[in-house]
């Protein structure tokens, strides 16, 4: 019966350190080292500006 308590001590002992690898990889991620911060959008658009004046808008026709 002494054996329970060693089994429960060894399944949460690999809980915690699944835990902490997690939570080192986490960080390991937000810093950079696997490329967490190299994805950036630019969201900057720029309408090309036309050489040539803007033109006269039409004049309206009436129907005969």
């Amino acid at each position: 019966m002494a054996d329970e308590g060693g089994s429960s001590t060894g399944v949460v002992a690999v809980l915690v350190i699944f835990v902490i690898v997690i939570v080192l990889a986490f960080l390991a991620w937000r810093g950079g080292l696997f490329g967490g911060r190299s994805t950036r959008i630019n969201v900057n658009v720029a309408v090309p500006q036309s050489s040539q004046p803007p033109s006269q808008p039409a004049a309206p026709r009436s129907s005969p």
